[in-house]
């Protein structure tokens, strides 16, 4: 418990995408807990295009990729942190970059998981541990905030909605004639042991398009995700269109805008949750329980669960993900298809 009711408080979450958006509930359990307190993120550069004008934010500090190779860098992180009389800081990512700056920030609260959540310097570094009982990354990270008198909050994500982003959006859908609904589809992750075969996606847009007259956008980031949405659009029988560069404020206004998400294990899928938007999962080397979308209205997919120590799934195959077969993605889609259509956060505005 804090009994200052305008703490100054640090969370260290760094990266990856899907992550921190999983963290943005913890964020705004901390503005509802403590409406006062100064709420600081320190962020890499690309979740960080999320998190600007967070409405739940005070302050967002983007540290480069890199920056503990560099000495004068890490003087400059540590004086900047230091400057701003951290009483708490939380390290949802409970690794060594983490919470070397929670360590660096001078918060003497430093809040971090147990092993095996907890894992390399920040069992050495934190000062507060939480064992998590829930299964959900989301869930676990809501448990970090007990000890700060946070329980079961409302989960909210409050993803600010950027006006640039949301007229890209509109006018590439009205170019591509897709303002009558669409499904999303996202052929990258991560690892590569989580990736679905592109022509399975195009396989999958071609039997939604041809079944039920819906149209696909295959979304990407960089250029190795362009070939396979490509390979998706090509695969498609015509039913599926490529979706142009994006931000991710961009690529969140167009999931917004569709009917339902298909992707494996990666940002993009967080990405629509947190924007409302229904996803069909799709699980090999993660279990869905722990890290797919959350909550009740999406539907995971998975045929089994490929496990072993995190590096060894990383660099396996994507034996499992091999394993889910195009028709039961398909009926998984139709399913979402046939559900009243939600009314999305932009509507409701």
């Amino acid at each position: 418990m804090i009994t200052n009711d305008a703490p100054r408080i640090l969370i260290c979450r760094l990266s990856a995408v899907g992550d921190c958006i999983l963290t943005m509930p913890m964020l705004c359990a901390l503005r509802d807990r403590y409406p006062r307190a100064h709420l600081v993120w320190v962020a890499e550069p690309g979740p960080a295009t999320l998190l600007k004008d967070h409405p739940a934010l005070d302050q967002l500090i983007v540290v480069e990729k890199g920056w503990l190779k560099s000495w004068a860098k890490i003087r400059a992180v540590r004086q900047q942190l230091r400057a701003l009389h951290f009483d708490v800081a939380v390290d949802p990512q409970s690794l060594s970059k983490s919470a070397i700056l929670a360590w660096l920030s001078g918060a003497r609260r430093r809040l971090g998981f147990q092993a095996p959540r907890g894992r390399e310097l920040s069992l050495w570094l934190n000062t507060d541990f939480v064992k998590p009982s829930a299964e959900h990354l989301l869930d676990c990270q809501l448990e970090l905030l007990q000890p700060l008198g946070v329980d079961a909050p409302r989960i909210e994500y409050r993803l600010p909605v950027d006006p640039q982003a949301e007229e890209v959006a509109e006018a590439f859908l009205l170019r591509a004639h897709l303002q009558g609904g669409f499904v999303a589809m996202n052929p990258g992750a991560g690892w590569d042991s989580r990736l679905w075969p592109a022509d399975r996606f195009g396989c999958v847009a071609r039997e939604l398009g041809q079944r039920h007259q819906v149209s696909t956008l295959a979304v990407w980031g960089g250029q190795r995700e362009r070939t396979w949405a490509e390979q998706i659009v090509a695969h498609s029988g015509g039913h599926a269109v490529l979706a142009p560069p994006t931000s991710l404020p961009e690529l969140a206004a167009l999931l917004q805008r569709a009917r339902l998400l298909v992707a494996a294990d990666t940002g993009p899928l967080h990405l629509a949750s947190a924007v409302g938007t229904t996803c069909v999962g799709l699980h090999g080397t993660t279990r869905y329980q722990a890290s797919g979308a959350h909550g009740d209205r999406h539907i995971s997919i998975q045929e089994w669960y490929q496990g072993g120590r995190r590096r060894a799934r990383r660099r396996a195959a994507n034996d499992a993900m091999q394993a889910i077969q195009v028709d039961r993605v398909v009926k998984a889609c139709e399913e979402v298809l046939a559900r009243p259509a939600a009314v999305s956060r932009r509507d409701a505005a």
